[in-house]
């Protein structure tokens, strides 16, 4: 047992990241019940898709989960009066101001953990009451901190600042990178694109693919004068790249982004013009699992990697 573990009543220290267009009740409850702590990601979801994922997910696994909300997305009071009434005891929350919803959300008797990109939005964090913070790292698929700093630097940074659980987030994929996370100073673990190449994932089959042949390089961190999203690099992310040279406003750049990008590509599979989020590790992702293999695959490469440093 740790402090994760503790909080959130787990037999290991590892959460899946509430990713849009991956993360619904299949793979939040499959993490649960592989020992983890499953997230739905409410980022992508209208406020009455998210009950029915809630209530499916209470369904499917009798551990605890909880629910992601990017708290930039609309409708935010209404998912918030859901997590409440559906019973949620876990939410994180990210992409916007802690203070804004940590209080109302442990007067419910929640568990509250936001996700920061550096030292300074930690300590703000802890300062709006959290119970732990997620500190994600450049490394990380999807929307991204305009700090560019890399995971290595961010944790020890960021557990030198607070006192209470820290999670690590961005570039963590595997047994050996979760061990290398705590070494730093982590708690625990959030992984993302390692279960977004799930079995359980709700992304189309086409995304998942495409995150096996990512190699080195192959991502990009972009479009920072809207928010920063790290993309594999396929043909909407050129013609991001030829309209950068002619200097956009953010308006040409929203122009060019329309609607429902990343639902294009992630959860309809079109790999040309779609948006497609992952992080760099998935140069290490080479299959598709249950999500079962891939926690006990996890720690069973974390339990040898610390005897190997034992004997370091």
């Amino acid at each position: 047992m740790n402090r994760i573990t503790q909080l959130f009543n787990i037999q290991y220290p590892i959460i899946q990241g509430g990713m849009i267009w991956n993360s619904g009740y299949k793979l939040a409850s499959a993490v649960s019940n592989a020992g983890g702590l499953g997230l739905i990601g409410a980022g992508s979801m209208y406020p009455d898709v998210l009950r029915e994922h809630i209530q499916k997910c209470k369904k499917a696994t009798d551990k605890p989960f909880g629910v992601n909300v990017p708290m930039l997305y609309p409708n935010i009071e209404e998912i918030m009066n859901i997590i409440v009434e559906e019973g949620v005891k876990i939410v994180f929350t990210s992409a916007g101001n802690p203070k804004t919803w940590t209080a109302f959300l442990k007067e419910h008797g929640i568990t509250v953990v936001h996700v920061v990109s550096s030292s300074k939005f930690a300590l703000k964090a802890q300062e709006a009451g959290v119970d732990a913070i997620v500190a994600e790292g450049f490394e990380a698929g999807g929307h991204n901190g305009r700090e560019e700093t890399t995971t290595l630097t961010l944790i020890p940074m960021v557990k030198e600042q607070i006192s209470i659980p820290l999670i690590a987030a961005g570039g963590i994929a595997t047994g050996r990178g979760m061990l290398a996370a705590m070494v730093l100073g982590a708690d625990g673990v959030q992984m993302g694109s390692r279960f977004a190449a799930s079995e359980e994932s709700s992304s189309h089959d086409n995304f998942k693919q495409t995150i096996l042949n990512v190699k080195e390089g192959d991502t990009q961190l972009t479009l920072k004068e809207l928010a920063p999203v790290r993309l594999i690099k396929n043909k909407f992310y050129e013609e991001v790249q030829t309209l950068y040279t002619k200097c956009p406003t953010p308006d040409e750049l929203k122009a060019l982004l329309g609607r429902a990008r990343a639902k294009r590509g992630m959860f309809e599979g079109d790999l040309e013009d779609g948006e497609l989020e992952i992080g760099q590790i998935a140069g290490l992702i080479h299959d598709i699992k249950p999500v079962s293999e891939i926690v006990v695959n996890v720690i069973e490469e974390f339990e040898a990697a610390k005897k190997q440093v034992a004997i370091l």
